[in-house]
């Protein structure tokens, strides 16, 4: 069975640090993409960071540039996010997905599997 489990959120105040991770299972690490995504209260899902296994190419949503870092350790098939000067802002369910590319996607839509969310609340 493929399964993707979220772990590392919590309560941190504004300008704190999380990591979160992603260990997955069940599916050929290499040939997936693993993208975190968020969803606050009333709001859409957002992308906010994607790998690819195979090149480790990335992608950042704009609000998160210099301040995520998305990283990906094949040998334990995890994928990890630095969230570094966490803003209230970044208050959401964190989770992780994956779908069988090797070029990243921000839709939700194109992955096929998803792990249980991760509350990040950041206070100020």
């Amino acid at each position: 069975d493929v399964q993707l489990q979220a772990s590392g959120g919590g309560l941190v105040q504004a300008g704190g640090s999380l990591r979160l991770s992603c260990a997955a299972s069940g599916f050929t690490f290499d040939d997936y993409a693993i993208g975190w995504f968020r969803q606050a209260p009333g709001k859409e899902r957002e992308g906010v960071s994607c790998i690819s296994s195979s090149d480790g190419s990335t992608y950042y949503t704009d609000s998160v540039k210099g301040r995520f870092t998305i990283s990906s350790d094949n040998a334990k098939n995890t994928v990890y996010l630095q969230m570094n000067s966490l803003k209230p802002e970044d208050t959401a369910v964190f989770y992780c997905a994956a779908y069988p590319s090797t070029s990243c996607s921000s839709s939700w839509r194109m992955y096929d599997y998803w792990g249980q969310g991760t509350q990040v609340t950041v206070s100020s």
